[in-house]
């Protein structure tokens, strides 16, 4: 059977991030787990506010389909969001519209989403931990027709939530990381 491969995509650009620390963490837990892990940052792949005439003047952008093939490389996707005003941070929203307007030869529009299985974490420094966000990002990527695990993290107070080698402290919270990351792994070995 072929390895795994698991894409961890940061929602979150900002120095200092909870969601960039946590999404190292989801990280490390892939590589653990013995699948092929890679990180990127959407400032890899800046991207215009999505608008309809934009991309009927231009087309889709190089960048939303560089990142659309990014993901298309791999079998499962993680990813790690900051919560704003209840709801996804305007980075990532855009890159999900951008990404499922790409259309490449031999594929329809989106294709990209409905052949990978999907993770979602939050962090945040509140107690809901990113929870609605999470919802959010479930209602977006089914709207995609994308398979999201039911399994996820919402990691609340994550500003106290590690230790000195960057390890969850609370018993509840790890073992969370660990049933998104083996359902994913699982499911995406299912689909490949």
């Amino acid at each position: 059977m072929a390895v795994v491969k698991i894409l961890v995509i940061p929602g979150s650009l900002r120095t200092g991030s909870l969601n960039l620390r946590l999404a190292s963490v989801v990280a490390h837990e892939f590589a653990l787990a013995g699948v092929d892990v890679t990180r990127v940052s959407l400032a890899d792949y800046p991207l215009p506010i999505y608008d309809g005439d934009l991309e009927a003047k231009n087309d889709v952008p190089r960048n939303a389909i560089n990142l659309k093939r990014m993901i298309g490389s791999h079998h499962g996707i993680a990813v790690v969001t900051p919560e704003y005003n209840s709801s996804l941070p305007p980075l990532l929203k855009n890159a999900i519209d951008w990404v499922s307007r790409v259309e490449d030869r031999g594929e329809r529009r989106g294709q990209v989403f409905r052949e990978r299985a999907f993770a979602s974490a939050a962090a945040s420094a509140g107690r809901f931990g990113g929870s609605r966000c999470l919802a959010a990002l479930r209602l977006v990527l089914a709207s995609c027709r994308a398979t999201v695990i039911p399994n996820q993290l919402a990691l609340s107070f994550a500003d106290k939530a590690y230790d000195d080698r960057d390890r969850l402290t609370n018993s509840a919270d790890a073992e969370a990381l660990q049933a998104m990351v083996t359902q994913l792994i699982d499911v995406a070995q299912h689909m490949i």
